[in-house]
């Protein structure tokens, strides 16, 4: 690529701040040239960590200054409307979990992006997960067999922190996350059974979500802020063997640290023997390095599909077929019942 895709970044919280900015500035085929929020400070955060990248208060201004596209880190029940509005003024569109509050608006934003024939991604940075780059490889490589069972955790104790207001509550925040995993790895649900605990706050909590694949195979999902003992990030069962591993991605820490892929190079992303996890075969077990985090691929990808030189890093449909299953777990948790999805 001979141009850097410019780029707008809409929010400037604590997910557009760590898991936006750094990665966006650290990609060469991306150049960050201007930020929307309207909070004064807000404003001068970005002044003072990003010095010379402008501030804006609205979209139209970001398309102003000559951004091609726009990474959308806002509270979650604004990412429709941002993301279509963007959209409809010509601009190519990454948006962040969840990427909608439900199937219906999901669709109708991927069906638009599709008519106007514009690159958009959901920011499924997590495909790129050190834990689960390690688990893909093990279940392609075929060291487990065929996988039969998955069971994956977020699992937090941060009760003063969430589930924040701005991300939906826990079965929208983590569990757009762990669906679209789990979905990744072992095809389409067909069936759906949950259950949550709703806070003080109104917003679910300790979520826990059983997904029947129609391979056959079956998902575990937990999230959790409340947890005081959280249980392994992976526990994935086959044919073969076991592989289970404790620690999950580290390259969350690694941002809010300060760091980032321009500084750490080839360190980016790189987990400790310590985190390994232990691959079970029989009576047998023994340690298996973790594959190294890929945050880092996420923009310069994104900024490809804006050139029209590859498809989006993540499939916009995949959005909507998460957002189906959180749709029915969502229902399932009221209802108490296994509920059925359309594969398709």
């Amino acid at each position: 690529m001979t141009k850097p895709v410019r780029f707008g970044l809409v929010g400037y919280g604590f997910g557009a701040r760590y898991f936006h900015a750094p990665l966006l500035r650290s990609a060469p085929d991306c150049d960050l040239i201007g930020v929307l929020t309207s909070s004064p400070e807000r404003r001068a955060l970005v002044n003072r960590e990003i010095p010379g990248v402008a501030t804006v208060a609205t979209l139209a201004e970001l398309v102003d200054l000559g951004a091609e596209a726009v990474a959308i880190s806002t509270p979650a029940d604004t990412h429709s409307t941002l993301t279509e509005e963007a959209l409809r003024l010509g601009l190519a569109v990454v948006c962040d979990k969840p990427f909608a509050l439900d199937a219906d608006a999901a669709r109708k934003t991927v069906e638009l992006s599709a008519h106007l024939g514009l690159a958009l991604s959901p920011y499924q940075n997590r495909r790129e997960d050190s834990d689960f780059r390690t688990v893909r490889a093990l279940a392609t490589e075929g060291t487990l067999g065929t996988v039969t069972r998955l069971e994956s955790r977020f699992e937090r104790y941060a009760p003063q922190d969430g589930p924040g207001t701005a991300g939906g509550g826990t079965l929208l925040d983590f569990g757009s996350h762990l669906v679209d995993q789990a979905l990744f790895l072992l095809g389409p649900a067909r069936a759906v059974y949950a259950e949550l605990r709703e806070r003080e706050s109104g917003l679910d909590d300790d979520v826990f979500v059983a997904l029947t694949h129609t391979s056959g195979a079956r998902s575990q999902l937990w999230g959790s802020w409340s947890q005081s003992a959280p249980g392994p990030r992976w526990r994935v069962t086959g044919t073969e063997g076991t592989y289970v591993v404790a620690a999950g991605d580290g390259q969350e820490d690694q941002l809010v640290a300060g760091h980032s892929p321009a500084d750490l190079g080839e360190a980016w992303g790189v987990e400790p023997a310590e985190r390994y996890g232990t691959v079970y075969s029989g009576g047998t077990a023994r340690s298996h390095p973790t594959e190294r985090g890929r945050w880092d691929l996420f923009y310069p990808r994104f900024a490809a599909a804006v050139r029209g030189e590859a498809p989006p890093p993540v499939d916009p449909a995949d959005a909507v077929a998460t957002a189906v299953v959180l749709d029915a777990a969502r229902t399932s948790a009221a209802a108490g019942a296994v509920v059925m999805v359309d594969a398709r």
